[in-house]
This record gives C-alpha cells, sequence and structure tokens, in this order.
C-alpha cells in the first residue's frame, strides 16, 4: 500500500482468500446475470485502465507511485487485469500480481451492477484451468465472504504459500 508516496508492506493478523475449489460459491442473484452474459470479459487489455478507476474513489491506497510500480509488474508478465466491457466500455474489474501457483487479488471496482463479481468469477475460472492454488484477497469482507471467502491466521497462510511457491499442494 501507499502512504506519502512511499510503498509500505502489510502482513495482516488475518488473510483473506476465496476458495478455488467446489467451496467457491456463486450467489444465486449472480448466476442469474451470468446466464444474461451482460458482459465480455477480457484479460490484460486495459489494465491502468483498471487500476485508475480502481483508484477513483474517495479513500484510497492507490496513488501514481502504485499505479506506475503495477503497471511495471503488468509490462513483465506479473500483473494482471480481468475487465468487463459492454457497449458502453469498461464497466468494472480487478487486478492483482499472479505468482507460480498463487494469484494476489488488490483491488476491484464496478460501474455496473455486478461487473465486479463477473470479473471475480472469470478469474477463479482461469485459476482453475491453470490448477492455481491459492486466490489471495488479503483482507475480508462480507463482499468477498459470500463467493465462500475464508481467513487463515498469519501462520496457516505463510506456510500454505511457501508450500504453494515451492510446488506442493495446500492441504
Amino acid at each position: 500500500m501507499a502512504h506519502e508516496g512511499e510503498i509500505l508492506w502489510f502482513s495482516p493478523v488475518r488473510r483473506g482468500l476465496i476458495p478455488l475449489d467446489d467451496r467457491f460459491h456463486v450467489p444465486h442473484g449472480l448466476r442469474r446475470s451470468l446466464r444474461r452474459k451482460p458482459f465480455d470479459v477480457r484479460w490484460n487489455t486495459a489494465f491502468r485502465e483498471v487500476m485508475l478507476a480502481c483508484a477513483a474513489r474517495e479513500d484510497t491506497w492507490i496513488d501514481a507511485v502504485i499505479i506506475e510500480s503495477y503497471c511495471a509488474l503488468h509490462e513483465a508478465g506479473y500483473a494482471h487485469s480481468v475487465e468487463c466491457w459492454d457497449d458502453e466500455g469498461l464497466q468494472g474489474g480487478l487486478y492483482g500480481v499472479e505468482l507460480p501457483g498463487v494469484f494476489f487479488g488488490e483491488s476491484m471496482f464496478s460501474r455496473k451492477s455486478d461487473a465486479s463479481k463477473i470479473a471475480l468469477v472469470g478469474l477463479v475460472e482461469r485459476l482453475r484451468v491453470r490448477h492455481f492454488r491459492l486466490l489471495d484477497t488479503q483482507w475480508m469482507t462480507p463482499h468477498l465472504r459470500q463467493f465462500g471467502g475464508y481467513e487463515l491466521t498469519r501462520h496457516q497462510y505463510t506456510a500454505a504459500l511457501r508450500e504453494v511457491l515451492s510446488g506442493g499442494q495446500v492441504r
């Protein structure tokens, strides 16, 4: 996170994660929305625009230093965006950082109903196909809990992360 132009590192006592197995839950209303296919889900076509939209709120940790840092990570192939488009343009999305087997979700935004949620479903589907083991959300919120989001202690999280990054499976 950024504070006064400096990037700071945070390690929460409890870490939020979204399950990538059958514990991932798509709420009933969102299932209906997905059937209507209101958005074209795209990858990495508007990374900077997604970041700017995520930052466009009254209280944000995303400043110019963070934007440029993540855009550099994107250019290097580590940071990615999931975007929801319709005929009127970019309506929602999310971005994060990828390491082998792990996606670290950083922020999401929505201009139209369900756009960020549909981006999250698209992310989960893609991570499953690629056999990812962890989807890290950093903090748990009621919004993320509705998808089956859960928390691990810092110790449990670092052990799971170490296991995945070493090529193993999360237990």
